[in-house]
């Protein structure tokens, strides 16, 4: 069926509220915050604050919905300025999966790496291919992030080593590890359902014996690694900091994304008393740090 889009130019500050009342009082479907580069936003955890000042709302409608009264509450409800900016577009009927489908494509990482959907055909299949379909949990490995993270694995000897995974997500750093030759992964997330994405992903991949899976709060006591990657944000790599080293056996290494190009040096600070950090590395200005204990 076809749908109305009517985006409007919000600020971090009402932003939510603003989002709140779209869906409470317009009978909005969903709404999605975008910033001013139409990156979106992601649910931030407890406490954490957003990162940027202006921020777009997209709010969806039915086509059958009554924009001009849409407008006409947005406006009553007295929280934008007076003229605010907005935008109201026709959707087309499309099949979205289809159409997301048709544009996800293998991608390579390194020289060996390759993640792959199961619908493509596997460019090479004598390189470490792992299969990937987007579930429950973020992580497909198109966002700078997750690339970032696993050019950083591909580049390590994992041969016998022990590779924890915390923020483990859909499993793909994890998986990822395993097929580079890590003798053992561990896997850790706050989320349950991430879990399961991983589990899931590792069975599709053949590698679920040697993978291990964990809630922060049932996870072994004492646990090290040679290898810790940590794909989650910058308020967790912060706040978790003692928590992340104490899981870094020495001399082993430590690499951390999710973190933009303002916030990485002040991250990289919460480590540097306990390991040495490498230059940082940035991609469309998100970034990787990576240091050895």
């Amino acid at each position: 069926m076809p749908w109305i889009q009517i985006k409007l130019n919000a600020t971090n500050d009402n932003a939510e509220l603003i989002g709140d009342m779209l869906m409470e009082e317009t009978g909005a479907l969903s709404v999605t915050f975008l910033d001013a580069q139409d990156t979106p936003v992601f649910e931030p955890l407890p406490g954490e604050t957003r990162l940027w000042g202006d921020t777009d709302i997209v709010a969806l409608y039915d086509a059958e919905a009554d924009t001009k009264l849409v407008l006409e509450q947005i406006k009553a409800s007295n929280m934008l300025v007076e003229g605010f900016a907005h935008k109201v577009e026709q959707l087309e009927d499309k099949d979205w999966e289809r159409e997301w489908m048709d544009n996800f494509h293998p991608m390579q990482f390194g020289q060996r790496l390759w993640i792959c959907p199961s619908w493509r055909d596997v460019p090479e299949p004598d390189a470490i291919n792992v299969m990937l379909d987007p579930g429950l949990a973020f992580g497909t490995g198109t966002h700078p992030t997750t690339a970032l993270c696993l050019e950083w694995l591909e580049s390590l000897d994992l041969a016998g080593k022990t590779v924890i995974d915390f923020g483990c997500g859909s499993g793909i750093l994890a998986i990822a590890a395993i097929k580079l030759g890590a003798a053992k992964v561990i896997g850790i997330d706050i989320d349950p359902q991430a879990l399961v994405a991983s589990k899931d992903n590792a069975q599709r991949n053949g590698v679920a014996d040697q993978l291990e899976l964990y809630l922060p709060q049932d996870q072994p006591e004492n646990l090290l690694a040679d290898v810790v990657v940590a794909n989650i944000l910058a308020g967790p790599l912060r706040d978790l900091s003692a928590v992340i080293k104490s899981l870094v056996k020495d001399e082993g290494k430590l690499a951390m994304s999710g973190v933009l190009d303002t916030q990485a040096e002040d991250v990289a600070n919460y480590y540097r008393d306990e390991m040495t950090v490498d230059p940082i590395v940035e991609l469309k200005e998100w970034c990787r740090i990576s240091a050895t204990k």
